[in-house]
């Protein structure tokens, strides 16, 4: 089916269970090391490589081993108009979409807005209303089949098709939506990497130190997810190769895509996930109109948290739900927690029946917006260090400071000065001990780090940010003469 919206493996087969024992045990005790020297040098190497000025750096961008966010890039009317092919798994219409999906359609919206010819080639959807598209939107096909189903064989036939007719002068991945053996052959092409299976390692180490073995069993389903990891880890290393560009969607996956996944450092750039502007900023009255109607008094001493999100295990639940309680028991007034979204332990969060909890559910984007503007801290407590959630950046730019686990992604991105908030160990102490902390300092203060977050944000995390940082990486990969900076 075409207009601006168009419609028309192996098994994993393991060694002996001796030897796959023995290489997770290997894996289990040597990645952490790894892992800890990756903090160590994406703080140093951000530092020794990326100049106090950014506008004096200059040099081929494809040597840069810091965020191209970080300069600035100009959009010219002179420039060549692009004909871009997007692989995107889902293209939610109507719905709210999850994170990835959410920075495809900000990214490639945006770059349509710019004036380049953007096709997406995405799953099929539920029967929708589609409003006529606009000039400057992207051009939708979604493939023959079950909705919501990704049937990759589909896509690539039919980017074969609107290829043949005009040649593609750049192809985007969405993370592993166009398969390796395919993207092999397209020396044109760029991939987004929002989470990769060493940083889903992490993830399950950090989920289960989270957990207490004196009356919480590991599940068999668990145990068989971390065992399965290890070679996840070793066959992405294999395959990355086959990608011809990498775009990193944090300074710390950027190191560990050059350090452990060997990909040559002019192949892998680092262009942090941005948010829209004109949907995400600092608004008091919205934020004090949505306070007075979920209930909380308009009283300056107030200190109210926020977290947003899906209410599962690996968002950190389980310790936020627990450092909460013991805080609220130490300070019974004057300080809430917000929380938004669905999932298990939205009512574990109501069982508690505080007046200083309040739980309200899922909430559309339109609503987020107050949401951010009514708290005066952020919270985000996750067990997964994949990527950077896009919930940090946009109440970043809604002027809020930001207390999150300390992983390498948000600390070497996020949370890159003590100003802009608290970061914390992912278990129960220290998380209250942070919580604590902020509760000490006071809305006040809260509010004078929310100043510093949004000066930082608005330089490093909008959506025009992140479109015009996208467009000169593939002006560059369609004509090295782009690839020189400035």
């Amino acid at each position: 089916m075409a207009s601006n919206y168009n419609k028309p493996k192996k098994p994993f087969s393991s060694s002996s269970s001796k030897l796959c024992t023995i290489l997770f045990f290997v894996v289990l005790f040597t990645i952490p090391a790894l892992f800890l020297f990756h903090t160590y040098t994406t703080s140093t190497s951000i530092c020794t490589t990326f100049p106090t000025h950014p506008k004096l750096w200059s040099g081929d961008l494809r040597t840069a081993l810091f965020s191209w966010n970080r300069l600035p890039f100009l959009h010219h009317q002179d420039h060549p108009r692009l004909k871009i092919a997007v692989f995107s798994k889902k293209w939610p219409l109507g719905t709210v979409p999850g994170g990835m999906e959410r920075h495809a359609i900000t990214l490639h919206k945006t770059l349509a807005l710019l004036g380049h010819q953007v096709h997406v080639f995405t799953s099929p959807q539920e029967l929708i209303k589609h409003h006529p598209p606009s000039p400057s939107s992207p051009f939708i096909h979604f493939h023959e089949g079950e909705p919501g189903i990704w049937r990759y064989n589909m896509a690539w036939e039919q980017f074969l098709e609107q290829n043949q007719r005009e040649k593609f002068d750049v192809v985007h991945s969405e993370s592993v939506a166009l398969p390796h053996w395919l993207a092999r052959g397209l020396p044109n092409l760029a991939v987004s990497w929002h989470g990769i299976a060493l940083e889903s390692l992490h993830s399950y180490i950090f989920q289960d130190l989270a957990r207490n073995p004196s009356t919480e069993p590991m599940s068999p389903s668990f145990n068989k997810s971390i065992q399965g990891s290890v070679p996840k880890v070793l066959n992405e290393i294999r395959f990355f190769q086959n990608y011809a560009h990498h775009v990193a969607t944090s300074d710390s996956c950027g190191e560990m895509l050059r350090d452990v996944y060997q990909i040559p450092n002019k192949r892998v750039h680092v262009i942090v996930n941005g948010v829209n502007e004109a949907e995400f900023g600092q608004n008091s009255k919205v934020g004090h109109e949505f306070r007075s109607r979920i209930g909380i008094p308009q009283n300056s001493s107030n200190l109210v948290f926020g977290v947003v999100g899906r209410l599962v295990k690996d968002k950190g639940h389980p310790i936020l739900y627990e450092a909460f309680s013991k805080l609220i028991a130490k300070y019974p007034s004057n300080v809430y927690l917000i929380v938004a979204g669905s999932g298990p332990w939205e009512q574990r969060y109501k069982d508690l029946k505080s007046d200083r909890i309040l739980v309200l559910g899922s909430m559309s984007l339109s609503k987020l917006h107050a949401f951010y503007n009514a708290i005066d801290i952020f919270v985000n407590p996750t067990l997964r260090p994949q990527g950077i959630d896009l919930t940090l950046t946009e109440a970043m730019m809604s002027g809020k400071p930001i207390m999150a686990s300390r992983f390498p992604s948000i600390k070497g991105t996020i949370v890159v000065e003590d100003e802009y908030g608290f970061m914390f160990s992912p278990n129960v102490e220290s998380l209250l001990e942070a919580l604590e902390l902020a509760v000490n300092e006071g809305p006040k203060r809260a509010a004078q780090r929310g100043k510093a977050c949004l000066e930082y944000a608005n330089s490093m995390f909008t959506a025009t940010k992140m479109a015009l940082a996208y467009e000169r990486l593939f002006l560059c990969i369609k004509n090295e003469t782009f690839c020189t900076y400035p």
